[in-house]
């Protein structure tokens, strides 16, 4: 199974990051409003990054060090990585 690290852009600049082993499906909720309670407050989102991982386990530590990054760090990291 394949699990993704991914980061959305809010309308308001701000970023989130989170991890699923369904991003169709992860995508699909937090535009719903039934995903992370902090993207309820910003209905307008686009998908900026991601990033594979190969376990559960991985996708967590990704996660964790992607937010420990300051903002100018994951915007340079979005950059460098466009995937969408």
């Amino acid at each position: 199974m394949i699990w993704w690290v991914y980061m959305l852009k809010t309308n308001a600049g701000s970023l989130y990051t989170g991890i699923t082993n369904n991003l169709e499906r992860r995508l699909k909720r937090h535009r719903e409003g039934k995903g992370a309670k902090y993207l309820r407050g910003f209905p307008n989102f686009e998908l900026v990054y991601t990033e594979n991982a190969q376990n559960r386990s991985e996708a967590l530590k990704r996660e964790a060090a992607i937010k420990k990054m300051t903002k100018v760090a994951k915007e340079k990291l979005i950059e460098a990585n466009l995937v969408v």
